[in-house]
């Protein structure tokens, strides 16, 4: 098995362009294992890459295609009767040489973690869909605005007024939306995500739950970003659009809203994980913060790397949580509630 330098030095050598795109469907599935093993022997005579994960209950993608393959790869994934007319979700924009450096399928018992029971509420009893000239319309009015990723995703960018929670994972948001807006049941509540998939199970369990006007952004944000510039409207998303591949972030506004963790002096809103792979945190960093630590989160990452294997392990370890929360402290932003 290649490993991470050596994929790298592969696409370096591609003379063709790729095309980043997600796309997900909540379609029963009877067998996720065969459908898994069909899937990745055609994307990779595709030359695909990319994250899939596939269950029961459907499938979650994010990848790429090379531009010359995309017709055959369109015509192979339609012609699927499970993911016949799935939307695609493209790219708002492009960096470096590949979004994604290999092609991981996956088999899961959901598609995405959110730790619910499907069997104690209606799943497909979801919120009523919202395209961008009524998101803006909504903001202006006031509308409760929230933003159903984790923390690390809305350092960086997110909708005018929205309501942020300060939470590290979907399951954990889930578990404390229903509560936290409580006094928000009888209002109108808009919901938005990355892609859309999210808010999907999120509308479905706050309405479950009692809330009676729920709305949430078709496509999420990636579908804003594309409306508003297509139609010339008003951009109410500020900064970055938080991604989970290798370009890390896409400019979706032209603010800069956040600020290198390191310094907490100049801003930022370019994410790199540290060098230390014991550590491996994932922070925001300045330019010049990056290259006095040499890609280092810290000089005792920096120090500790220098260590035998088990024990800069070791010492990381011991400091991790103390270590999380220095950056977690650090996020520069308003409305976390």
């Amino acid at each position: 098995m290649k490993n991470k330098e050596e994929l790298l030095a592969d696409l370096a050598k591609e003379n063709f362009k790729r095309r980043t795109l997600s796309f997900y469907k909540y379609v029963k599935i009877e067998n996720p294992k065969e459908m898994r093993d069909m899937l990745f022997d055609k994307l990779s005579e595709l030359k695909c890459l990319g994250r899939i994960y596939v269950a029961h209950e459907g499938i979650n993608a994010q990848m790429n295609v090379p531009e010359h393959n995309w017709d055959a790869f369109n015509s192979f994934l339609q012609n699927i009767p499970e993911f016949t007319g799935v939307p695609y979700k493209f790219a708002v924009e492009e960096k470096g040489s590949s979004s994604f450096i290999k092609l991981i399928i996956k088999v899961r018992e959901k598609i995405v973690a959110d730790g619910l029971d499907d069997s104690t509420f209606d799943p497909a009893n979801t919120g009523e869909y919202a395209l961008a000239e009524e998101v803006n319309e909504m903001i202006d009015r006031g509308t409760t605005v929230i933003d159903m990723r984790n923390i690390y995703e809305a350092a960086i960018g997110h909708f005018e007024n929205a309501k942020i929670m300060n939470v590290d994972t979907f399951r954990e948001q889930l578990q404390k939306v229903q509560d936290m807006f409580k006094d928000k049941k009888d209002e109108e509540v808009l919901l938005y995500c990355t892609g859309g998939i999210r808010c999907e199970k999120a509308s479905a369990w706050m309405k479950h739950n009692g809330f009676k006007n729920v709305k949430h952004i078709k496509g999420g944000i990636i579908d804003y970003a594309h409306r508003v510039k297509e139609l010339g409207l008003p951009n109410k998303f500020k900064g970055k659009n938080f991604v989970f591949d290798e370009r890390m972030g896409e400019r979706v506004g032209d603010e800069i809203i956040s600020a290198c963790q390191i310094c907490e002096k100049e801003k930022s809103d370019e994410y790199i994980h540290c060098k230390n792979l014991s550590c491996h945190m994932l922070f925001i960093s300045c330019k010049k913060c990056e290259k006095n630590l040499d890609g280092y989160c810290s000089r005792i990452c920096q120090i500790c790397d220098k260590f035998p294997k088990k024990v800069n392990q070791l010492f990381i370890n011991r400091n991790q949580q103390k270590h999380s929360n220095q950056y977690k402290k650090n996020y520069k932003r308003t409305n976390v509630v």
